[in-house]
């Protein structure tokens, strides 16, 4: 059961159709996250707007898939891992790691390591990392810019993340073959 409601087009906001019906382009159907984010054209434009900025950033699509995943696994987003296990999938990222993330298991080399750890870091920490971790960090071949943008990855997964939990969001017919539970 939800408790929020999940609009459809006919039932959102003016203001939310447009970017709904871009949602059902892009996924060839209406993800149930953003027929709940629909009830707020804001919340639903701006989640979209992280969403594509966050993967122009320099990350790849495995830098991508860590960031992102390894902040659904830690808030335990019910929705989330399968919506992007699929998403993964459809980037051509490996089996291996998005096990790995799944399953909380070490990443397949030390530099997806050094970033998940500082992702989990910015996460766990509220933002708050030691000169130290952020050395690691760097050493393991990052920048600046990368803990920037993990940043905006999170901003990006706090609004889902958050909105499937108050919402308890029923997770999508072509997601559900990836339903995970922490």
């Amino acid at each position: 059961m939800t408790s929020l409601t999940i609009h459809t087009i006919e039932s959102a906001p003016e203001a939310s159709k447009p970017m709904l019906e871009e949602s059902v382009k892009a996924f060839g159907m209406l993800p149930n996250l953003h027929g709940i984010m629909a009830a707020s054209p804001q919340v639903l434009e701006g989640y979209k707007a992280l969403h594509d900025l966050f993967q122009k950033t320099s990350f790849n699509a495995e830098e991508l898939t860590v960031v992102w995943q390894t902040i659904n696994v830690e808030h335990g987003c019910h929705y989330c891992v399968p919506a992007h296990t699929a998403i993964a999938h459809a980037m051509k990222v490996s089996a291996e790691l998005t096990e790995a993330l799944r399953n909380q298991q070490p990443m397949p080399t030390a530099k997806l390591q050094a970033l998940q750890d500082m992702t989990l870091l910015i996460t766990r920490n509220r933002g708050v990392v030691s000169a130290a971790e952020l050395d690691a960090f760097y050493s393991a071949g990052y920048e600046e810019r990368h803990v920037l943008e993990i940043i905006m990855g999170l901003a990006q997964k706090v609004m889902s993340n958050y909105i499937n939990h108050i919402g308890h969001t029923p997770v999508d017919a072509p997601f559900a073959k990836f339903n995970w539970t922490k």
